[in-house]
């Protein structure tokens, strides 16, 4: 585990014990009042209070042997347990939200995109959101056409979202994500990552899954031109030669 990581986990870690600090003190309270309480009301000792906090049918036992006010000490223990019951949940749901409740969010928010994406026809997946793909992404956003960003780096991934994309997280040159992206209804696949041979590599698994989809690769030179028009790109982008904003003109 890298330091970051360990560092985050930290943080996490006293997050979770300051929001568990007023549920266990508030537990805590209810103890001392708890044995507080039992041992005025029913004139016993501390270790008898404590049983009769763990296990109130005690109670009736004692008054069985005992005179006092029992109807008194019965609706004492009602409340005191429906308290310790509270605050048992209270705790409970602290740890599991602290736990669970950011993953869980995130895999709803996964499964509404996946169900957006879905719904989508016609639409442009780009693949990679660097500064290439990001300006490509906005200027197809602005001009409402549907889109699909399919991106590995987790930095670019969170961008993509905070932009207010759809995006798949995976490697664009496997079958699965492209598939997630809905590259068989898609109209065009943008390969605009920063590396021509991945580009390429993007480009052939997307014309194995949708023959007919058009295929626009970004390649580092006009070197690269060739190779990537060999393997069918249709359109063949140089960043040298076309900026990104002029690849929305030939869309």
């Amino acid at each position: 585990m890298n330091p970051v990581q360990t560092l985050l986990q930290a943080f996490a870690r006293r997050s979770l014990l300051r929001r568990l600090l007023r549920p266990i003190l508030a537990f805590s309270v209810l103890i001392l009042l708890g044995v507080g309480g039992y041992r005025v009301l029913g004139g016993i000792g501390t270790v008898e209070a404590f049983f009769w906090l763990i296990d109130p049918t005690s109670i009736e036992l004692h008054f069985q042997t005992h005179h006092g006010p029992e109807r008194l000490v019965k609706s004492f223990a009602i409340v005191l347990q429906t308290g310790l019951v509270v605050v048992g949940l209270w705790i409970g749901e602290t740890v599991l939200s602290a736990a669970f409740g950011g993953r869980i969010s995130e895999e709803l928010n996964r499964m509404q995109m996946a169900n957006s994406i879905e719904e989508l026809d016609d639409h442009v997946v780009v693949c990679g959101y660097g500064t290439f793909g990001k300006t490509i992404a906005n200027r197809l956003k602005e001009a409402d056409r549907p889109l699909v960003v399919v991106e590995q780096g987790e930095t670019q991934y969170e961008r993509a979202l905070d932009d207010g994309h759809l995006v798949v997280q995976g490697d664009a040159r496997r079958e699965e994500p492209l598939s997630r992206a809905g590259i068989e209804r898609a109209s065009t696949i943008i390969g605009a990552i920063d590396d021509t041979d991945t580009n390429v590599k993007v480009a052939v698994t997307a014309s194995q899954i949708a023959p007919m989809i058009r295929v626009i690769v970004r390649a580092g030179d006009q070197m690269d031109e060739a190779v990537a028009r060999r393997i069918g790109a249709d359109e063949v982008v140089v960043p040298e030669v076309v900026s990104g904003d002029q690849v929305y003109e030939i869309l």
